[in-house]
């Protein structure tokens, strides 16, 4: 994204600028997966380094500090994220002959180390290099570990002068109480279908309508999905789930065993929240094209039987980055669902 935010963050860029005159030391913002919140606290870290502020809090972009930032190099600002987002190996991962091999074979970490946090420590023991604030930029928060987050804990209990913490989360429920007592919550709403549909067809998405439904409305999940251009493995599941079988449950468990995992078990929510809804209220969110298989599941699956299946679901998704073994996880799961509509 350039200079600029999503269309549906405009009046929540208005909210926040009301916060800049006795600005937070940390922001939480919370929303949605797939909105755009890590686009959003860049621009506004971005606007907070300006040296030429414009009246709407937006980066004027050509200032100096706009040149380091936008070349990723400014020296009062730090970002903090999982390896596993980061475009380029880390500095400390670079090295030579066997050293250099490991490092590019290693599983690159989903989670904020304690090691990141505590290299924060010589950025903010030090003055500013522009005389103006020091920025750090943390996300998704859900992913620090234990270390991580009573380390940075101790950080917001006693933050140093002229440091403001920007921070993101998909699930507030997954950071420590202690944590979220220490920042401004911010809630960064989801775009509502129309606007957020307008925008995708403005990308030039294809079926864009299909894609952000089963997204759950998230525009940039759709665009990413719509990105990744097949629907074969979503399709493979849903015709289990529409279909359930025990044989079935087998056969594509053995299909699926090397798709990221997190995508069959968020599909099995979504579906069963689909089911969920048109039992009690008639409405389809994630899969209309599936209308008439979801409302004949709904008609014959017990509601008791259906939230055990959407509490074993959930807890399942929450562990879907860790199997012990793929296939196995894939089986219990569509297993207990096959059986769950029997």
């Amino acid at each position: 994204m350039s200079h600029s935010i999503y269309p549906w963050q405009e009046s929540s860029w208005q909210q926040l600028q009301t916060l800049r005159p006795r600005m937070p030391h940390a922001i939480l913002f919370h929303g949605a997966a797939g909105i755009g919140k890590a686009d959003f606290i860049e621009q506004f870290a971005q606007g907070l380094l300006c040296e030429n502020v414009q009246p709407d809090g937006h980066a004027c972009g050509t200032c100096a500090s706009c040149g380091w930032f936008s070349q990723h190099n400014h020296p009062d600002y730090r970002r903090v994220r999982p390896e596993s987002m980061e475009d380029e190996p880390a500095a400390d991962e670079e090295g030579e002959g066997e050293s250099k091999k490991a490092a590019k074979s290693k599983t690159p970490s989903k989670e904020i180390k304690i090691e990141q946090i505590r290299a924060l420590a010589d950025f903010m023991n030090i003055s500013t290099h522009r005389q103006g604030l020091r920025v750090v930029v943390l996300y998704p928060a859900e992913a620090l570990n234990t270390p991580a987050s009573n380390a940075l804990l101790k950080t917001l209990e006693e933050p140093p002068p002229g440091t403001v913490f920007l921070l993101a989360s998909n699930s507030l429920d997954r950071l420590l109480p202690t944590i979220l007592s220490r920042c401004r919550k911010f809630a960064l709403p989801m775009p509502n279908h129309a606007e957020a549909l307008a925008w995708l067809k403005e990308q030039g998405v294809p079926d864009a309508d299909s894609w952000l439904r089963e997204q759950g409305g998230a525009p940039l999940a759709a665009m990413a999905q719509a990105e990744a251009g097949s629907r074969e493995d979503l399709e493979t599941l849903l015709q289990l789930l529409a279909h359930p079988s025990v044989e079935g449950a087998l056969k594509v468990a053995d299909k699926l065993q090397k798709v990221p995992l997190s995508g069959p078990a968020s599909w099995l929510q979504r579906w069963l929240y689909d089911v969920f809804s048109y039992k009690l209220a008639g409405n389809i969110r994630y899969y209309p094209r599936y209308q008439k298989e979801l409302a004949s599941l709904a008609d014959k699956i017990h509601v008791s039987r259906l939230l055990a299946a959407i509490k074993s679901a959930n807890e399942r998704r929450a562990t879907a980055d860790h199997p012990l073994s793929p296939k196995l996880f894939l089986e219990e799961m569509l297993l207990d669902y096959a059986s769950c509509c029997a």
